[in-house]
Formats: C-alpha cells, sequence, structure tokens
C-alpha cells in the first residue's frame, strides 16, 4: 500500500502525527485506523465472495486482478495452447540480423564484379546495379511536382 514512501517521508509522517494528536491521543488514533482498515478489508473480501457466489461454479478461479488489462494481457500471452512462446524462441533476432548482414556484405563484394561483367557483355544479365547514382539533373529542367510537399 506505502511502497513509495521512504524512510525520511515516513520519519516527517510520524513527527506531524505526534504534532497533531500529541503522544497521549496517538497510541488510541492508530488503534482506530487500524480497526477501520480491517473493517475495510474484511468488507472487500466478503463483496468478492459474494461476487463469486453469484458468479456460480463456471467462474471459481476467477480472481479480481485479472480485470486490470494489464494482468489479463499477461495471462492470455503467458497461455501455452496459442504456441506463442513456440512462435518466440523460433525467430532469433540476432540471427536474422546476422543473415542480413552477411547478404548485405557479400551483395557488395559483388556488386562491382557483377558491374564490370555486365558492363563488358553490353546486358544487365538480370541484376540492377544499385551502386549507379542518380544523373544530375541539368539547369533547365524543374523537379516533378509534389502535391504532399505544397
Amino acid at each position: 500500500m506505502f511502497n513509495d514512501i521512504g524512510p525520511l517521508e515516513l520519519v516527517t509522517i510520524i513527527v506531524l502525527a505526534v504534532l497533531v494528536f500529541g503522544p497521549d491521543k496517538l497510541p488510541k488514533v492508530i488503534q482506530d485506523v487500524m480497526r477501520t482498515v480491517r473493517k475495510i478489508r474484511e468488507f472487500s473480501e466478503s463483496a468478492k465472495q459474494d461476487i463469486r457466489d453469484e458468479l456460480g461454479p463456471e467462474f471459481k478461479d476467477f480472481e479480481f486482478e485479472d480485470l486490470n488489462p494489464k494482468t489479463f494481457i499477461r495471462k492470455q500471452l503467458d497461455n501455452d495452447e496459442l504456441g506463442l512462446k513456440e512462435i518466440r524462441n523460433g525467430f532469433d533476432l540476432k540471427k536474422e540480423m546476422a543473415e542480413v548482414t552477411d547478404a548485405v556484405h557479400s551483395r557488395e563484394s559483388e556488386a562491382p564484379s557483377a558491374s564490370s561483367a555486365s558492363s563488358a557483355s553490353g546486358g544487365s544479365g538480370g541484376r540492377v546495379d544499385m551502386t549507379k547514382k542518380p544523373e544530375e539533373p541539368r539547369k533547365d529542367d524543374r523537379p516533378p511536382f509534389d502535391a504532399d510537399a505544397t
């Protein structure tokens, strides 16, 4: 309940409680607060039990924490019936990236020899030369009209 209260904040609360209620009344105030918290917990548990009883036996494993969307999604994704663990384990990102990197590096090393071979034979040989730079537009040429840019 009070997970984010630090030691300095706790000391400050205690000092304020002593100043507000006084050292004589402070134990009785603490007892009253604890009694109220217990009653609220009992009321909450009885309400949960009443709802479970009303839902019937098909909802015997129903938990109110599952109504939290984050918990619900986590529980559904951890369900083994969907086979998501197999998919997650079958996909190795490092392996995929290594394959792509190898393919890119081998393509770069083959590109100059392929372009020299295609230029020598005069044909494209079914390959597109990706190392070619686009031609510079002439002074008279207008850039193409782009409706999204205007």
